[in-house]
């Protein structure tokens, strides 16, 4: 028994210099808000309605932000999912931890981590209200171009 360990264990020891783990240092709410945005952009491309940015971060552990919008069918609830999905790997190099709903497409939730992506038929929005109950969030409006607002510069 002894040989199995010993065969799984490194022979040399590896030097860990104090304080390495955390250079360099990275402001991660702004970085949690530029995914969200990148999110709420990509959603927008797809002609999501109701774009809602909640920053969570205050009042949940769960995450820095959830990203809530409407899709006015199943298929375009899908087609707003996938183009997230690509848009966030494209500029930040990251893939969803979690994606649940994508079958059935009446509500697909992306989990980011830090990032949670809520992408709902209207009576799923309707029907568990989101915003009411994360009221005490700061939410923040994402203009769509149909809202004449168009992406943010």
């Amino acid at each position: 028994m002894s040989d199995y360990f010993q065969a799984n264990f490194p022979l040399q020891s590896v030097a860990v210099t104090k304080g390495a783990v955390r250079n360099p240092q990275i402001d991660t709410n702004a970085t949690s808000q530029n995914v969200a945005e990148t999110i709420a952009e990509a959603a927008s491309d797809r002609k999501a309605g109701d774009i809602l940015l909640l920053r969570v971060a205050d009042v949940s552990y769960l995450a820095d932000y959830f990203v809530v919008m409407t899709g006015y069918s199943r298929v375009q609830v899908r087609a707003i999912a996938d183009a997230i999905e690509d848009k966030v790997q494209q500029d930040w190099q990251r893939r969803p931890l979690r994606v649940e709903g994508k079958t059935e497409g009446n509500w697909i939730l992306q989990d980011y981590g830090d990032v949670i992506v809520h992408i709902m038929m209207p009576k799923e929005r309707e029907f568990y209200n989101l915003e009411a109950f994360w009221g005490h969030a700061e939410h923040i409006e994402f203009p769509t171009s149909d809202d004449g607002g168009g992406k943010q510069t």
